[in-house]
């Protein structure tokens, strides 16, 4: 079976991920190293549970996890979000607005396969956006303790900190009326059949 473009894409990020690494670890930026390989252990994520679960998730899964990640670790090891302040941390907010969105969207479709919950339309529509707006709350108080408590320069004020959960809030709604459109188009089950084995996943 042919593999997309999309997840060579991903692959290309992994690398690009793990160049990375090796420059924090040539600078002597061991606390980078440690953030960058936790990093590129997530990327890998997708893959286990596809071998592990029985499950085939979609491509886009795969390269947002990846291009999101590259895009932290990118501006952390290489300055980006200092020499592009402040756009290039809006769009690395964006970016994971919308992965943190579609993740939420495949997850919940599956506990929805997997359980007796039977969520309507809406409420997955409105789980997107709400696990995305707490995953970018825990974000920022990541952010304010390491400020705090190690000296770091993460956030840059109120406003900073306001901007950066707005685009949050547009990636995750731009990925709300996406998934309510596709739920409006395809079942559940026809959905969530593309990503488990036949047999697979029916509550019991």
């Amino acid at each position: 079976m042919k593999r997309p473009l999309g997840l060579y894409l991903a692959y290309l990020f992994q690398f690009l991920i793990a160049g990375n690494v090796l420059l924090a670890l040539s600078l002597g930026e061991y606390s980078q190293v440690f953030t960058g390989v936790v990093a590129l252990g997530l990327t890998l994520v997708p893959t286990v549970l596809t071998r592990r679960l029985s499950l085939t998730l979609p491509w886009e899964v795969n390269l947002l996890i990846a291009l999101s990640l590259y895009f932290h670790i990118a501006g952390e090891i290489r300055g980006f979000y200092d020499i592009y302040y402040p756009y290039y941390d809006k769009i690395a907010h964006l970016v994971s607005g919308i992965t943190v969105s579609v993740l939420a969207f495949v997850i919940v479709l599956l506990l929805d396969r997997f359980s007796r919950l039977n969520l309507s339309r809406w409420m997955i529509v409105g789980f997107i956006i709400i696990a995305a707006m707490a995953m970018e709350g825990f974000w920022e108080i990541y952010e304010w303790t390491f400020d705090t408590i190690l000296g770091t320069n993460l956030q840059h004020g109120l406003d900073d900190t306001m901007l950066d959960m707005i685009f949050v809030l547009i990636g995750s709604i731009v990925v709300a009326l996406a998934g309510n459109r596709y739920l409006s188009r395809y079942s559940k089950e026809e959905i969530t059949g593309r990503m488990v084995t036949p047999g697979e996943g029916q509550a019991g």
